[in-house]
């Protein structure tokens, strides 16, 4: 879905207070749910979680966790619901013989590093990790969901949105009121700067929780000063946008779709028109690109990003303390 505007509005937007009453129940109820304990996976779990619907840079931060836990001698493997995928699982993601429609597009991007299990039962994906020989467990979302016992929890907060006007979904873009949530991470993880990340990074300093800082950091590759039509279905396009700047590429137009969007062949022509017309070259994400179909993704240039952690040594150490 893509966000409505109002969820960065002010608290009293009059939409917000019309949806009160439902975000107090949808708040309630998956506070309940995300208090149960869950099952005891055979090796510790390391989570990558959003307080909010919409992306944050989890994927980037569950790569990166998983280089640092290589780092400590650790045998990471990733698991991962596979949103948007076919594939109920536990499965081990074979990139290749898997494509988005079966996996999800999160999971192609995780299993390019280490051993990768879609999986909607989590004890059973876990399972499925430890026989694949992994060591600790990075999972990629699933903070709210509570069938997985955590050792070690990251929010992952993005900098410019942070959470939004504070209220809890339909009313705002909070998964479980904040209050509820605090318990269940041992540290935030700010990607970028912006007031509203600032607040956040506060508000966690008070619960005396570790703040760690992080950006997105750009592979320029050959784009510097080319035009270019971008295009991203990520929870947050305008990140891209912003990170295809930095390169030094020319952006002549861009296109947002809804996060995880399906790429239909009207999607297509019409983003090769445009580009035509504009006299430039596609450039999309890498999340993006595994949902193209292969000849088209052939046509489209890609940029990738990497999370880089302001003090990568104070992450390793709280991350060394649970394995």
């Amino acid at each position: 879905m893509r966000p409505p505007a109002f969820w960065q509005a002010r608290p009293g937007h009059p939409t917000a207070r019309l949806l009160a009453p439902l975000s107090a129940l949808y708040g309630h109820l998956g506070a309940r749910r995300m208090d149960r304990p869950g099952a005891k996976a055979p090796c510790p779990v390391v989570c990558l979680g959003n307080f909010t619907l919409g992306g944050a840079g989890k994927t980037p931060a569950a790569l990166a966790i998983a280089a640092i836990l290589r780092d400590l001698g650790a045998e990471p493997a990733f698991l991962s619901r596979g949103y948007g995928g076919g594939l109920a699982g536990p499965v081990v993601v074979t990139p290749g013989a898997h494509g988005a429609a079966d996996v999800g597009d999160e999971p192609l991007l995780l299993a390019r590093l280490a051993p990768t299990v879609v999986a909607r039962d989590r004890p059973a994906g876990a399972a499925l990790c430890a026989r694949q020989g992994a060591t600790v467990i990075v999972m990629d979302d699933g903070l709210q969901n509570p069938s997985l016992a955590k050792d070690l929890a990251f929010a992952v907060v993005d900098g410019t949105a942070g959470i939004g006007n504070g209220r809890t979904f339909p009313a705002g873009p909070l998964r479980v009121p904040m209050a509820r949530q605090w318990p269940h991470v041992a540290g935030v993880i700010v990607v970028g700067g912006g007031e509203a990340g600032e607040a956040v990074a506060e508000a966690a300093h008070g619960r005396a929780l570790p703040v760690h800082r992080a950006r997105l950091v750009p592979d320029p590759g050959d784009l510097a000063g080319r035009r270019c039509l971008a295009f991203a279905g990520i929870g947050r396009p305008s990140k891209f946008f912003a990170s295809l700047e930095e390169t030094g590429a020319i952006l002549a137009g861009t296109r947002a779709f809804a996060d995880h969007h399906p790429y239909r062949p009207a999607d297509l022509a019409a983003l090769a028109a445009g580009a035509h017309r504009l006299g430039a070259i596609l450039v999309t994400t890498e999340k993006d690109a595994v949902r193209l179909p292969p000849d088209f993704a052939a046509r489209v240039a890609v940029l990738r990003v990497r999370l880089a952690f302001a003090d990568a040594d104070a992450v390793r150490a709280q991350i060394a303390e649970v394995m």
